[in-house]
């Protein structure tokens, strides 16, 4: 799935939708943080989310959205409440990713004009969260039904953009494309905890260019 070109949506979400891929960033420290999402940005990531609930998060989204350019997107993710996505808000972030639907935290991001995607898994949930205002929705976690549930949801929900999150990989990235997912959300599978533990940011710009590879040409295939 795609979205038609749309003037009035945020910058945030256009990048996102753009390059089809969200860099989910999660334990990292105030000392590696702002290395990880270089690393990321120049293998062609437009859209990073860094986790709430690492340590020091709010400080972390100061120092990132302090060192990044206008054409790249800087998130939250793993919000629980309306009190966390506000700070964070606050602190830098420009579009908020939840677990699971908290009708609070679409609010708190709506009346900010920033992007949210609450994180779903039936399509009861997906209904609520969009009409409850959100602007995407984050399949999670999607390895648990795999790019066929993806495909199942969006038979009656086709209008619903959706990002399926959690066991994406390069093996299967294209499956979720071509499931009709508007794009995906990557952890583990491209911000190699190993890597970065030995200093050796190269292994994710690599990774960031094959998962844009990848997509790209995933998209080409389906069109």
């Amino acid at each position: 799935m795609t979205l038609d070109a749309d003037p009035t949506r945020p910058a945030a979400l256009d990048r996102l939708v753009d390059t089809g891929l969200v860099a989910v960033v999660r334990g990292a420290d105030a000392d590696n943080a702002v290395r990880i999402v270089d690393a990321l940005v120049e293998g062609g990531v437009r859209a990073v989310e860094l986790t709430a609930d690492s340590e020091g998060a709010m400080g972390m989204l100061r120092d990132v959205a302090g060192t990044l350019g206008d054409d790249v997107s800087l998130g939250v993710g793993t919000v629980l409440d309306a009190e966390t996505a506000r700070s964070a808000l606050l602190a830098g972030a420009e579009f908020v990713v939840t677990p699971s639907f908290d009708p609070e935290v679409v609010t708190v991001a709506n009346r900010y004009g920033a992007p949210i995607a609450p994180g779903v898994f039936t399509p009861t949930e997906a209904v609520r969260a969009y009409e409850a205002g959100a602007d995407l929705l984050k399949l999670f976690p999607a390895s648990t039904g795999g790019p066929g549930h993806l495909k199942a949801i969006r038979g009656p929900l086709g209008h619903i953009p959706i990002v399926p999150t959690g066991g994406v990989s390069l093996e299967n990235v294209a499956d979720y494309i071509d499931a009709g997912a508007v794009g995906v959300g990557v952890g583990g599978a491209l911000v190699d905890g190993d890597a970065v533990a030995a200093g050796d940011y190269d292994v994710l710009t690599d990774k960031a260019r094959s998962f844009r590879t990848a997509i790209d040409d995933a998209r080409n295939a389906t069109n």
